[in-house]
């Protein structure tokens, strides 16, 4: 939403994001559309609501998906007729807004369930934009965690200065099911806890590591009779020096440095174990 609004005529107007998922639904009318004085109680003077503060820039809905059918009515007439009415107003307020909408749920699902308005989402889906899963897209998760570390290093006043190789390669295997946010949300905890120094493995969420060892260690059973453990680790080792290899196109220095030891303990290694290469 910011690089389309940011490259676009309206960049010098505002964007205002609100997350439709986050505020409840009877609150998120007067949030979006404002309110008049005496509309409610507690609402002792009139306030502007998103799509008022958005004029002439764009408004970002995140999680549409989670708007009541109600509301639904009211941003179609937003989109159709560009107008709408504050809570508690009979005033008829005209505004040139642009609308970016996102949600994590299958809209054409919900609109089959009739949870979602088959008009709303065609008015919506002019420009579909899908964005893979972050689990699908690991590459993208280094720029996203140094983006993180630099944005909350200025937000809470701290000097998180990078992290560490492992706990980068354990960020990469988790499988990540609340997107982005979950990557932002741990990422602004460890720079608030921690303050400084480097992120390590042990400042990441235990449910890091504990996917970090199932993806780094096979299925083993062990029978009732028991397990050759030697035998058992000599199997793994030679299947991490024969993969560190085959990632590094045969040079074994660079085999080396993605095991973390140096070239001559790897030759070593290659020659006790009878490892072709």
């Amino acid at each position: 939403a910011r690089a389309i609004h940011y490259n676009s005529y309206r960049q010098d107007k505002p964007l205002i994001p609100i997350n439709c998922g986050a505020i409840p639904a009877e609150l998120l009318e007067s949030e979006l559309f404002g309110y008049e004085k005496g509309a409610f109680t507690g609402a002792t003077s009139s306030r502007m609501g998103r799509f008022e503060l958005a004029n002439g820039g764009t408004i970002f809905l995140d999680e549409i998906g989670e708007m009541s059918p109600a509301l639904q009515v009211k941003i179609l007439r937003v989109l159709q007729e560009r107008e709408f009415e504050r809570v508690g107003g009979t005033r008829t307020i005209r505004v040139d807004v642009r609308i970016i909408a996102a949600t994590n749920k299958n809209l054409e699902e919900l609109v089959n369930q009739g949870l979602f308005r088959e008009d709303l989402y065609y008015r919506l889906n002019v420009i579909p934009i899908n964005i893979p899963p972050l689990r699908e897209r690991k590459s993208d998760i280094p720029l996203l965690v140094y983006h993180f570390i630099e944005r909350f290093n200025k937000e809470k006043k701290r000097h998180i200065q990078g992290i560490t190789p492992e706990a980068m390669e354990m960020l990469k295997r988790y499988h990540w099911p609340g997107n982005v946010r979950e990557l932002e949300n741990i990422i602004e905890r460890i720079v608030i806890l921690k303050g400084s120094g480097m992120i390590t493995p042990a400042d990441l969420p235990e449910k890091l590591a504990s996917t970090s060892r199932e993806a780094l260690l096979p299925d083993i059973e062990i029978p009732e009779e028991g397990i050759d453990f030697g035998a058992t680790m000599e199997m793994l080792e030679k299947e991490l020096l024969r993969k560190a290899l085959e990632k590094a196109g045969g040079v074994k220095s660079k085999a080396a440095r993605f095991l973390h030891m140096n070239r001559t303990t790897l030759v070593e290694k290659v020659k006790k174990l009878r490892l072709e290469v």
